[in-house]
């Protein structure tokens, strides 16, 4: 279904999914190139939906900021918008009951670390796809409590390295998958699967 997230300063569209008796919700924060749309994140919600979680896919800016280069990667506007995602969804009758995971790709995998070190406990596990978890701060990144799965390819040399790095200021339950032959789209046959088996059994390990 299509929801709207009222943000303090925008309304943020989204589409929510909610299996029944879904045992918990993950927000997706997409890349600085993406929308809910993203045919990849699609494609990882679906596999989370049929393992019985509901999704919300959801746009953090707005069709007009959209078209501005330079907020795509004002990270803390995003991180402050995904606050209000979360906000909104431990207040929505349908699922304040929920636990809530956050699933980042590229840039909004450092929006979904900065919330969560924001928000503690409340957040149960974080996944990082292809994503850059070094646009948080160290110190942001010792502060997540919430267990946090970083996938990236064998072939995205540099973001491999960067994953590592923030790897090592993670204090929380951590795990690092590298998909081999996988570049940074995970566009090869068979990876993106990959990706979002690693992704789901995370989160059934955490939400469940």
């Amino acid at each position: 279904m299509e929801v709207v997230v009222d943000a303090k300063d925008a309304n943020l569209e989204g589409t929510l999914i909610l299996p029944e008796n879904a045992g918990g919700v993950v927000l997706f924060a997409h890349g600085s190139d993406s929308s809910r749309f993203s045919p990849r994140n699609n494609y990882v919600a679906e596999i989370l939906n049929d393992a019985g979680f509901a999704t919300l896919l959801l746009d953090l800016l707005t069709r007009q900021e959209d078209l501005d280069y330079e907020m795509r990667f004002d990270i803390e506007l995003l991180t402050g918008r995904l606050l209000e995602a979360t906000s909104w969804l431990q207040s929505e009758n349908r699922t304040r009951q929920l636990k809530i995971g956050y699933f980042g790709a590229s840039t909004g995998a450092a929006s979904a670390l900065k919330a969560a070190a924001k928000l503690g406990k409340s957040i149960s596990a974080v996944v990082s796809r292809g994503g850059r978890p070094d646009l948080a701060s160290p110190e942001e990144l010792a502060h997540v409590v919430s267990p946090t799965l970083l996938i990236v390819g064998s072939r995205d040399g540099t973001v491999v390295e960067l994953n590592r790095e923030a790897f090592l200021y993670l204090a929380c339950e951590k795990k690092m998958k590298i998909i081999p032959g996988a570049s940074h789209l995970f566009e090869e046959p068979g990876k993106l699967e990959q990706v979002a088996t690693a992704a789901k059994d995370w989160f059934r390990r955490y939400l469940d």
